[in-house]
């Protein structure tokens, strides 16, 4: 009599493997499933980042330009003396490149907020002052 060659797994070994491939499956996902908050903390974060970038290119041509009581910069709505761009779509909103992704909020002209437009909220978002051109961000609720 000669020995039979095995041809395939056999149902325990197929289920085994299905059952280590499930816990690996699980023990993995809550790590994934967290990648949306993460991903507007990174866009307010870079929005914060173009905010300051534009404040100080438009303050930088400001100076250049030699002038203390100009009231606009290469089509930007300064505040004279300093250059720093209003809060005003004409002042920080005139700005920015591009504001995609995000809705602006220039109801006062001393704290506009950008907001990303999936998932953004008042605990998700980045202020610019338009008074002393800092810029804030809070990121505790994206």
């Amino acid at each position: 009599m000669t020995p039979k060659q095995q041809q395939g797994f056999t149902l325990i070994e197929l289920i085994m493997v299905i059952v280590i491939l499930g816990i690996l499956a699980a023990t993995a996902l809550p790590k994934f499933a967290n990648l949306g908050s993460d991903a507007r903390e990174a866009s307010v974060n870079g929005m914060a980042g173009a905010l300051r970038s534009a404040v100080s290119i438009t303050k930088a041509a400001y100076l250049a330009a030699g002038s203390t009581t100009a009231t606009t910069v290469n089509g930007v709505a300064v505040a004279a003396g300093t250059g720093i761009p209003t809060g005003a779509a004409a002042g920080i909103g005139a700005a920015m490149e591009s504001i995609s992704g995000f809705t602006a909020d220039y109801t006062t002209a001393t704290a506009v907020t950008f907001r990303p437009d999936a998932g953004g909220s008042s605990t998700c978002q980045a202020t610019y002052s338009g008074t002393t051109g800092d810029v804030a961000i809070v990121v505790t609720g994206c």
